[in-house]
C-alpha cells in the first residue's frame, strides 16, 4: 500500500527554474509530459486538483530540483518526469516512468487511466 505518490517535472522550480522551463518549452527545446497534463500553459489546471481529491492517497508534484536525496538517488539513471509511489515503510516504488506519461498526450483522462491501472497492477 502506497502512502503517496509524488509527480516529478522534467523541470527546475523557482522562479528562474520556471522562466527557464517557460521559454525552452516555447521554443520546442524542452518538454515535459507531466507538466502538459497538470497545467494549461498559464497554471495549472482545476481539473486536475478535482482528479488528486479523488485519489486513494497523497499526491505531490516536485520540480527535479525539490526532490529529498533519497528520492534523487533512487530517481538515479531513470528518465523524468515519472511518478513514483512511496510505500508506508518509505520504500520507493516506480509507477508511470517516461514513456507512460508520454503516451498520455497531456491528457488527463489518459494519464487517469494508465495511473489507476498501474495502481491496481502494484
Amino acid at each position: 500500500m502506497l502512502k503517496r505518490l509524488i509527480g516529478i517535472y522534467n523541470a527546475d522550480g523557482g522562479l528562474l527554474g520556471e522562466a527557464t522551463y517557460v521559454v525552452g518549452h516555447l521554443l520546442g527545446l524542452v518538454e515535459c509530459s507531466l507538466c502538459d497534463i497538470t497545467h494549461s500553459p498559464f497554471r495549472r489546471k482545476p481539473q486536475w486538483d478535482s482528479f488528486v481529491a479523488t485519489l486513494p492517497c497523497e499526491f505531490s508534484l516536485l520540480h527535479r530540483n525539490e526532490v529529498t536525496p533519497e528520492l534523487e538517488q533512487w530517481m538515479e539513471g531513470r528518465s523524468l518526469p515519472l511518478v513514483v509511489g512511496e510505500s508506508l515503510d518509505n520504500e520507493f516504488v516506480l509507477v508511470l516512468d517516461h514513456e507512460g506519461l508520454s503516451s498520455c498526450a497531456g491528457s488527463l483522462e489518459s494519464f487517469s487511466l494508465r495511473l489507476n491501472s498501474a495502481l491496481e497492477n502494484l
